[in-house]
This record gives structure tokens, sequence and C-alpha cells, in this order.
């Protein structure tokens, strides 16, 4: 099987969290100018999305390449987080890197580089991306014919590429992205429920957020990934879930996503959502979103906090 060959090496990182993406004099956050109607039969029912009023001068300003605004008495009812590009920025040198790793041990002659993972990860979830590529180009000579066995064999590749991935995140070789800590900090401590939802293996998932946030943070958040639901993003299945599990009001919760498949499942699922844009999805196309950066931020770069949050409830922000 032909397959594009790069070097690959270890990531070299230092500090406790990434840096955000190179800032720029653009609009941070932006303000959605028409309708837009879609269905989904999973609510069984269509939704619209109308627009808002734009907000007053008095009401927001740029401060330190961000938005402030003045104190809403409203608060999500629940935060939910994206994992992968959101909670931490992994997937050109964390899921990539444990694929090809992978592929290597099996012997396959496969080589996902920097730009063809680019173009995988607008299919939701690593067993899907793997079939899909394999469809595509061919299956590997020592894949199996028979397609239930081929299940199998990509659910043994994927465990591999989980257990090595995860070998990365609990040597802290990924840090957290700049703000999240915060923001899930000032969640918790209003009484916000805090989840997290990704396509990714649970397992996975479970070790960022032990690993990286803590145990203390982590036995407060609840995960909802892997193959928890039957049709993964953007399908919405995922955000109804945690909803209905954590009994809030889709319409009450703020969702951070990174991709614009991670936007149209919240979307769908009626919540507001925040995009804080990462290395692969910085020029997707995100004008269904509520809010747009470059990442939540820390002090004093600190681009939105949970009172930005609550206020999409009320009102869309532009800068």
């Amino acid at each position: 099987m032909a397959s594009t060959t790069l070097s690959l090496s270890s990531p070299s990182i230092s500090g406790s969290t990434t840096p955000c993406l190179p800032h720029t004099a653009t609009t941070v956050a932006y303000f959605k100018p028409h309708n837009r109607s879609f269905s989904t039969s999973l609510l069984g029912k269509s939704l619209s999305l109308y627009p808002t009023s734009r907000i007053r001068p008095t009401d927001a300003k740029n401060a330190s390449n961000g938005i402030t605004c003045q104190a809403s008495s409203i608060l999500p009812s629940a935060l939910l987080f994206d994992c992968d590009g959101v909670l931490v920025d992994t997937e050109k040198d964390g899921h990539r890197i444990s694929f090809n790793e992978t592929f290597e041990e099996k012997e396959l002659g496969v080589t996902w580089d920097v730009d063809l993972y680019g173009e995988l990860l607008k299919i939701g979830g690593g067993k899907e991306r793997m079939t899909a590529y394999f469809n595509k180009v061919g299956w590997p000579e020592k894949a199996p014919k028979d397609e239930d066995e081929r299940k199998a064999f990509i659910a043994g590749l994927h465990k591999r590429k989980t257990d090595l991935f995860m070998a990365l995140i609990e040597k802290q070789l990924l840090p957290l992205r700049p703000g999240v800590a915060k923001l899930i900090d000032q969640a918790l401590g209003k009484g916000v429920k805090v989840a997290v939802c990704s396509t990714s293996n649970e397992k996975a998932v479970s070790a960022i957020v032990s690993f990286l946030l803590g145990s203390q943070r982590a036995e407060q958040i609840k995960i909802f990934a892997g193959d928890v639901v039957p049709r993964k993003k953007p399908d919405p299945a995922i955000y109804i879930l945690a909803a209905n599990t954590l009994g809030v009001d889709p319409s009450s919760c703020v969702v951070v996503e990174d991709s614009a498949i991670g936007l149209a499942a919240a979307k769908a699922a009626g919540m507001k959502c925040i995009v804080t844009k990462s290395g692969y999805t910085a020029e997707e196309d995100f004008l269904n979103a509520d809010a747009v950066f470059d990442c939540i931020g820390d002090p004093p770069e600190e681009r939105f906090d949970l009172t930005f949050c609550g206020s999409l409830l009320e009102k869309q922000y532009v800068s």
C-alpha cells in the first residue's frame, strides 16, 4: 500500500499550558446576522436560530484582546467541554503520533502526516476515522477480509492507540490549554455542573481529566465519551445525553468546542456554543457559533470567563 511517510518525534513542551493561537487584530467573537434553521431526527423537530441585537458599547468592550461584560445574574446550568482541542491541543502531537506508532507496531505500512490527519479529523471518532481511511485507500494486507473481523481488527488497533496516548497523558507531555482550569474552577465554585463530551475513547478522556485537571476536579466532572451514544458528532446525541443525565434544560447549557462538527452537534442540541480555535480548526467555518476566540485564556490574557458564558443566555456578543 502506498503511504505518506514523515519523521515523527516526541513533542517538546515547556510550561504547564500550551499558548493560545497567534492572536490577530481580527474579530474574536462575532454576531450571526441572519436566521438559520435546521432539523434533527433525534430531537424530532426543527430548530430555528434567530438573530439577537448587537451588543451596546456600554455592555461590552475589548479588553486584553478579549471581551468583558456587565455582571449577569444568569449562569449556565451546565458547562460542557469537548476534550481534544479544547481541554488539550492533543491532535497533532498526541492522537496522530499514537495512531502512527500503532500502525508501525502492526507493520501496516501506513503513516498519517499532519495535513492528512487534519482531513481525517472531519470524521468523528478514532475507529470511524480508521475505517473511513481504509475504505477509501484500501485495507492493509494484514487486515481480515470479513467485515465483522475488520471491526474487531479496528477495535484492536484503537485499543493499542489509546494505551500509547494515555502514556503521553500520564507523563503530562501534553498540557492543558490556557484558561481551562480557571473556567472549570469558576463553574464548580458557583455550583454550575461541568461535563466533558467527547467522541474520543472514554479511557483516554478520563485520563486527561484525572491527570491534567487533578483528582479533586475530576470527581466533580461527568464524562460522556466514546461509544456512549450510537451516533457521534456532528450528531447532537452526546450533548442531549449529557443534558438529560445532568437533569438540565439544553437551552441553559453552554458548550465549549473547537471544531465545526462539534459546533454543529452543540447547536443541533439547542445549546449555546463558544468556539476556542485549535491548531487544526483555525480556518473552519464557525458562522453559527455564539462566540469565537483563539482560547479561553488566563489573566492578563483572559479572553472570557464564566460571567460571559452566562451572558450568552441573554444575548450574543461582538467585539
